[in-house]
């Protein structure tokens, strides 16, 4: 026989449990809800932030003073879109050619950044397979008896395409080798045929103060200019040859 009273207790039980259920899943979905808008709120302020951050960055500018009236006036940012004159280009061949094909441990490590400046990331691969310990032919392993080797430019001439692109330029210069511990050098006369351009300089501070222009050397081919014996002349100085290699 069924006992009202209890069938009436384990009905409300039961409802209890079932409340109970539903409050578990209400504060579930509410929690996910809750969660869910975090992970938004996070995500937006990742892409406002990733946008904003083209806009936040520093200028360098330089303020010229004129010495007779007082006037000062900023001096434009080289942005990569200008001719430059062959005067210009000249003095960056040279300079190319005097730094990046003389070798002195003392200085190798400065010059190898350096050249790197001057070059387009196909040049740079090339230029950092010929320098590494593990390539024969690489100056580290070539000159490191102490051996010294300077180069300098006698002339440079201007060539342009058939397609009146004027890219093109060759380069004479010497390199005068002297032995570790000696005062004689042997001196080789050679040719660069070189292909520059000029782009975007780079925003690297140190870059920029090594290649402010944006100058590049696309592609460089170098060979004897003459195949006799080389010449050997006595250094009567120990600085002889202008720059210091």
């Amino acid at each position: 026989m069924k006992n009202p009273a209890l069938e009436a207790y384990f009905a409300e039980a039961a409802s209890w449990d079932a409340d109970r259920i539903a409050q578990s899943r209400r504060i579930t979905r509410i929690a996910w809800v809750v969660a869910s808008a975090g992970w938004f709120a996070a995500l937006a302020t990742a892409i406002a932030l990733m946008l904003l951050m083209p806009l936040k960055r520093v200028e360098p500018f330089v303020l010229r003073v004129d010495n007779s009236t007082g006037l000062v006036d900023v001096v434009p940012v080289y942005a990569g879109h200008a001719d430059m004159p062959e005067s210009v280009t000249r003095y960056f061949l040279d300079h190319y050619v005097t730094i990046c094909e003389r070798f002195n441990f003392a200085t190798a490590e400065s010059d190898y950044e350096e050249c790197g400046a001057y070059h387009t990331a196909a040049r740079n691969q090339a230029w950092y397979t010929l320098w590494t310990k593990t390539n024969p032919a690489s100056p580290l392993n070539i000159y490191k008896d102490g051996s010294t080797l300077r180069a300098q430019v006698s002339s440079i001439s201007f060539f342009e395409r058939g397609s009146g692109v004027g890219d093109l330029a060759q380069v004479r210069y010497t390199k005068a080798e002297r032995p570790a511990g000696g005062t004689d050098e042997q001196v080789t006369h050679w040719i660069a045929t070189v292909q520059y351009t000029y782009g975007e300089p780079s925003k690297d501070p140190k870059v920029r103060r090594w290649n402010p222009l944006g100058f590049k050397v696309v592609e460089l081919k170098s060979e004897p200019e003459v195949l006799t014996e080389p010449a050997r002349v006595v250094a009567s100085d120990p600085n002889v040859g202008g720059r210091s290699p």
